[in-house]
């Protein structure tokens, strides 16, 4: 009886000691197994070999614009801390890295408008890129004053005037003054006093939607003879001397009731239209006028006229250019209205009317 027992002990501390052992050997054998899959970040310097767009990863580009996302391809890049155009930094959130790639979208304004090269800091250093990264083609907003003799300072204002290379009044170049990255100033010379502005740069040339000078003068200081002031319900100031554009006058025009029209008439003959494709002023916004609608109308037409809205930025001037072909291309002209169109009340100023 007590052989049997034992036998039966030692049988289960033989089962229990294998169990143990297995045990012991699956362990360790996961162990030796066991593969880490953490990506390991490269820990030497930086290295900067190309720069792609985002649509073709394959093409080295020789040069990008302020704006673009890019790729940066390299090496040993995924602890990038820091992507910097020339002295920009990118924003945190516009770039993303791994050990190969950075993709960043490039600052809208940089310090130069070609040379900005690319540092990439890391952990565990710096590389640096040369790479033409070029401003947009320049804007022109606006340019005043919108007509002038020779010797006029004329000021161009828009955006992206860095490294301007010209100014043109039609194929005429024009003496610069000053520029910045916003603004250009420019002077008329005596050998031309209309057209249109065309300001180039590295990265192009872009000509002004607008106009520059008058080919006829209706009001530009007082009227031209044969013209006379017919307005209605509107009290029209031609001697007014606030808020002048140029010279010594402007007209201050009270619209006393709504729709009432601000009106110029030429006795005759009429003028020929011919030369000409379009009708030109200038207008300055007072209090509450922004916003409010102004009809204009040739020769008392009630079908050819063109409706335009006032700048909501009050204080300043603003060039408005009507094309004859939105006024039905009269041959003649005998008449131009400025008429209240929103009902309202309101007061306003315009200066160098005429045709262009």
């Amino acid at each position: 009886m007590y052989t049997n027992t034992f036998n039966q002990i030692a049988k289960r501390i033989s089962n229990g000691g294998l169990l143990v052992c297995m045990m012991l050997v699956f362990f360790s054998c996961k162990k030796e197994n066991y593969v880490d899959y953490t990506p390991k970040l490269n820990t030497l310097p930086p290295i900067i070999n190309t720069v792609t767009g985002l649509n073709n990863r394959a093409l080295a580009l020789s040069s990008v614009v302020y704006g673009d996302w890019i790729i940066i391809k390299g090496q040993n890049l995924g602890t990038t801390l820091k992507v910097e155009f020339s002295t920009v930094a990118a924003a945190d959130s516009l770039f993303s890295s791994d050990d190969t790639t950075v993709t960043v979208k490039i600052p809208s304004n940089l310090p130069d408008p070609a040379n900005n090269p690319i540092t990439i800091t890391t952990k565990y250093g710096k590389a640096v890129y040369s790479i033409k990264i070029l401003q947009p083609a320049p804007v022109i907003a606006s340019f005043t004053p919108g007509a002038g003799g020779a010797g006029t300072e004329v000021t161009l204002t828009g955006d992206y005037f860095l490294g301007v290379t010209s100014v043109k009044l039609n194929t005429t170049d024009l003496a610069v003054v000053s520029s910045s990255k916003t603004q250009i100033k420019v002077t008329i010379p005596s050998t031309i006093t209309g057209g249109y502005f065309f300001v180039t740069t590295p990265s192009g040339t872009t000509k002004a939607a607008i106009s520059y000078g008058l080919g006829y003068v209706i009001f530009a200081d007082a009227l031209t003879t044969g013209w006379s002031n017919t307005s209605y319900s509107t009290t029209a100031t031609l001697t007014n001397t606030n808020n002048v554009l140029r010279g010594t006058n402007s007209i201050k025009t009270n619209y006393t009731v709504g729709f009432g029209g601000f009106r110029l008439t030429k006795a005759t003959p009429a003028v020929s239209t011919t030369g000409y494709s379009a009708v030109k002023f200038s207008v300055y916004g007072s209090t509450n006028s922004g916003g409010y609608k102004i009809r204009v109308i040739l020769n008392g037409s009630s079908t050819a006229t063109y409706t335009l809205t006032l700048p909501t930025t009050l204080g300043v001037w603003t060039q408005i250019e009507v094309p004859l072909s939105s006024l039905g291309n009269p041959a003649t002209i005998s008449s131009i209205e400025l008429k209240e169109y929103s009902g309202k009340i309101f007061e306003v100023f315009f200066d160098d009317i005429g045709l262009f």
